[in-house]
């Protein structure tokens, strides 16, 4: 492996110059337990005024089929809820030792009586979880066939035992799920995806869902409490005919069967991420392949907007785009990135609403449509070629610019960039901005990471720089999302705000202070797994599933949940990840400097 590092962004280059105190591969030494890893990665920079320890884990023993997903912690039992969806279950945890959560018991939604006179079947998955300060839990279900509606469990989060209180039906593939601030209502992103064939394709929308105001043991089980008229759906139908610029609408039905729906837009969103703001009023949507925000208005139910979220320049702004090259080669390319986010969260600063996007990106890949092709591909089998002035902006040739350790491998999308005769691709549009942005509350950009999260990787752990999840590699996910943010939690810690952001691919936690939206910076990485562990190679040769995962420590982590100081069972702020691939939740410390 050529090693040689090229680093290509002005902003980072000055960032990692200030970055002298570090430790890299670093030996916070704290037992092996579960996947707690002794020498994780760390990072630092010289200022920095936290650093994150795991210091404990629960693992299923469960390798890459997403055992770990979404985490809820719940301060008044001390537990974790966590999301196995390859079980389609809510496991309940035991956080009061966070050094060593025990699993309690199992929630699951099947047999369920609903509020529409459905009964929720065997089969049905848990995607989401939420609870609110009183201990009432909601839980997105999804229907054994996505493209039928879900339902919202209700749960007793704080009960010795398995409790189920109920249930409403909302959209299709309930996605994820929130409380707003108040505790009055439950907001769920129906994300609505297609059959693989596109014979249906739902709506997307958000359901908007009155709760009971307390849970006590007097209203426990909510008799005539619970009714399907406490779900309002809002729609995307006010944008049928009336949609803002760069908003991406694509690869519908029309394109993939040639049937033509009648709400082509509204079924072609697809709701992926909620944040609500303080006071409650405003929600925030990620609608991620459209590459837009959505705006919903709580109060009235409505969505009032949809905020596209622009893209990254990768001629201003490096990266590195080749699984081909046998080197770290961070720099400019005539490509632009569509910042798709998955998770987002929002923050108040000076009495105005900010919100913070993790880039993740995403394509629609199904077996009756599919936007991906490499660069490489463009003017074969149909496909239309590249313009000759996009290779020459970086003073090459088209077949020069399609070369595997150039840009020829990376992922594009064949939906965009096409010039007006549709003769030649005359822009490049790649998947996720591989860093996170933040955004004023009308959708401007005032802040972007840029090149730095694959910079800070490549100074942090240059050998496993860009390296996949399911096993540990050089470079190999640098031809499609690099790290590939996917997770996001906010918190305040000392009048400071800090944005948390898990990298779903090399892995890992990315800690930023945002307390001053326009200036965000660079805390501190830890990246809890063990590189000299190759999981997926390991267990193709036949190794034991449950120790293999339990030594490559954390892979993919998906959700993160933030616990303050107060609500914290030892008085120090934690940080819960669920990772989706080591099927493992992890508890990490946050001690202030």
């Amino acid at each position: 492996m050529n090693d040689s590092v090229k680093l290509g962004s002005k902003r980072t280059r000055a960032t990692i110059a200030a970055l002298a105190a570090v430790t890299a591969c670093a030996a916070t030494a704290f037992p092996a337990s579960a996947s707690v890893i002794a020498t994780p990665v760390n990072y630092s920079a010289e200022d920095a005024a936290l650093q994150l320890s795991a210091v404990g884990s629960y693992d299923t023993g469960i390798f890459d089929e997403s055992a770990a997903e979404i985490v809820q912690f719940v301060p008044q039992s001390q537990r974790i809820l966590t999301v196995n969806a390859n079980a389609g279950v809510v496991e309940v945890l035991d956080a009061s030792d966070p050094a060593n959560p025990v699993k309690e018991f199992d929630i699951s939604a099947a047999g369920t009586a609903a509020a529409d006179g459905s009964v929720i079947p065997e089969g049905a998955v848990a995607n989401s979880v939420a609870v609110r300060a009183d201990g009432l839990g909601v839980v997105a279900v999804e229907a054994p066939d996505k493209t039928d509606r879900g339902w919202l469990l209700y749960v007793d989060a704080n009960a010795a035992k398995p409790t189920i209180l109920g249930a409403v039906r909302v959209g299709s593939l309930p996605d994820m799920v929130t409380i707003t601030p108040n505790g009055a209502t439950a907001l769920v992103a129906n994300e609505g995806e297609p059959a693989e064939d596109y014979s249906m394709d739902p709506e997307g929308s958000v359901a908007v869902v009155t709760l009971p105001k307390a849970l006590t043991a007097k209203n426990q089980g909510f008799k005539g409490a619970i009714s399907q008229a406490q779900v309002k759906i809002a729609d995307f139908h006010a944008f049928e005919n009336n949609l803002p610029d760069g908003v991406r609408i694509f690869g519908g039905r029309e394109d993939a069967t040639g049937v033509i729906p009648e709400f082509p837009v509204s079924e072609n969103l697809e709701p992926e991420y909620i944040t609500v703001t303080e006071n409650g009023s405003k929600a925030y949507i990620s609608v991620q392949e459209a590459n837009a925000v959505a705006v919903l208005n709580v109060n009235s139910g409505v969505i009032t907007d949809l905020l596209p979220l622009g893209t990254v320049d990768r001629m201003d702004i490096a990266l590195d785009a080749s699984d081909k090259d046998k080197s770290i080669n961070v720099t400019t390319w005539p490509v632009e990135g569509f910042r798709m986010p998955d998770a987002i969260g929002s923050y108040k600063v000076s009495g105005k609403d900010y919100f913070v996007t993790a880039n993740e990106g995403d394509s629609r890949e199904w077996d009756g449509y599919s936007e991906v092709a490499r660069v490489k591909d463009l003017g074969k089998d149909g496909l239309a070629p590249i313009c000759d002035s996009v290779a020459a902006e970086v003073g090459l040739t088209v077949k020069q610019l399609r070369e595997d350790a150039k840009l020829g491998r990376l992922n594009i999308t064949t939906a965009n960039g096409l010039n007006a005769d549709g003769s030649c691709y005359e822009k490049l549009y790649t998947y996720g901005g591989r860093g996170f942005s933040i955004f004023d509350p009308n959708g401007n950009l005032v802040f972007e990471s840029g090149t730095e999260f694959e910079e800070i990787i490549a100074e942090a752990n240059p050998e496993y720089f860009n390296s996949n999840h399911t096993e540990a590699s050089f470079d190999s996910r640098s031809d499609d999302k690099g790290p590939e943010p996917e997770g996001l939690a906010i918190g305040e810690i000392d009048g400071r705000t800090y944005a948390f952001t898990g990298l779903e691919r090399v892995g890992g936690v990315m800690v930023y202070d945002i307390t001053t939206p326009t200036d965000a910076k660079f805390v501190t990485y830890v990246n809890n797994r063990d590189f000299s562990v190759n999981a997926e190679e390991l267990i193709d040769e036949g190794s034991d599933e449950a120790a293999t995962v339990k030594a490559a420590g954390d892979l993919g982590p998906e959700g993160l949940d933030f616990v303050s100081a107060t609500d914290s069972p030892t008085g120090q702020p934690l940080l819960v990840v669920g990772n989706e691939v080591s099927g493992s939740t992890s508890v990490f410390e946050i001690t202030v400097n």
